[in-house]
């Protein structure tokens, strides 16, 4: 099984430029995975087919399984939860990406 020490997890969700579609998921490296997600890389994904491109909300964990079964929580959860959670970090619903350089 591979390591990870040091690094860190990312959960996070994702919508398009209308907020209305929500996609929750989880990845190892936040910048690379946005890219794939705005790149359109996987042309038949959920994310490409409603265009989710706008980083929304992310939680950083240090342990690739807390992420994991962050991510299979935030899944399950309704919309009305979702949205609460994105509206405490960002009450805009602006794109957080930026938050990611450097």
């Amino acid at each position: 099984m591979k390591t990870y020490e040091g690094e860190l997890f990312y959960t996070y969700i994702l919508t398009n430029k209308n907020n209305t579609v929500l996609y929750v998921g989880f990845t190892i490296e936040m910048s690379k995975r946005l890219s794939e997600h705005i790149d359109k890389v996987y042309k038949n994904s959920f994310s490409a087919k409603y265009n989710l491109n706008k980083l929304i909300y992310f939680e950083t964990h240090n342990a690739v399984g807390a992420a994991r079964k962050r991510e299979k929580q935030l899944k399950k959860w309704n919309r009305e939860w979702k949205e609460n959670l994105v509206q405490d970090m960002n009450p805009d619903w602006g794109d957080l990406s930026w938050m990611l350089e450097g």
